[in-house]
């Protein structure tokens, strides 16, 4: 049988049990103060439940108690030897691998002309308003961490996010100017697109 494949959330739980042994609400705590609820979702259901699937694949282990006054009883995990090795695979194979991902900004974009332009252009004006939000905080984020002593090597991911999430609004408000502009122009009739090159055809009726 096919050995468990670690979700991202699973790889971010084991990595913060690389540190020490820790409960799942610590483990949440520090998901958020290090911003990796920014690439993974983070909820506490979901965290509990990835915690449990870990365990029945021996990837984690029990290995204390604790109870802090009235406070329900929380059980602290630590990571398995086959664990450690399930996170050396899975972490080789998301930094080296290119994954096959289907972001749903290109869906829209392929049919922003059956759209029409006035909604299209007031959908991309809202997305670039979010997107100047969302970039700004970023810059927040990584001034923060650049002053508290942080290693870098423990923040390449919010840099790729931020650069990336910059280059998008980049890339929008220069569409959204092409579009505005005329530049690029919406259809008034819909054209009927081939894959069937000219080149092709003319060797198919030769």
């Amino acid at each position: 049988m096919a050995a468990a494949k670690l979700t991202p959330l699973g790889v971010a739980v084991l990595e913060l049990l690389h540190e020490k042994p820790m409960h799942p609400y610590e483990m949440a705590q520090l998901m958020r103060e290090r911003y990796v609820d920014n690439r993974v979702k983070l909820k506490a259901g979901s965290l509990y439940h990835t915690v449990e699937r870990l365990q029945q694949n021996g990837f984690v282990e029990v290995v204390n108690t604790q109870r802090d006054g009235r406070r329900p009883e929380r059980t602290v995990y630590a990571m398995t030897s086959d664990g450690k090795d399930a996170f050396q695979e899975r972490a080789r194979e998301m930094l080296g691998d290119i994954a096959e991902e289907y972001p749903q900004f290109l869906s829209g974009l392929a049919v922003i002309d059956d759209l029409g332009a006035d909604i299209a252009l007031q959908e991309l004006a809202h997305r670039i308003t979010r997107l100047r939000a969302a970039v700004a905080a970023d810059q927040v984020i990584l001034k923060r961490l650049a002053t508290d002593g942080t290693p870098e090597i423990y923040w390449l991911d919010v840099r790729y996010a931020t650069a990336q999430r910059a280059f998008e609004l980049e890339w929008a408000e220069r569409l959204l100017a092409d579009l505005s502009s005329g530049r690029v122009r919406f259809q008034d009739t819909k054209t009927t697109l081939s894959l069937v090159t000219k080149e092709s055809h003319e060797r198919k009726t030769s």
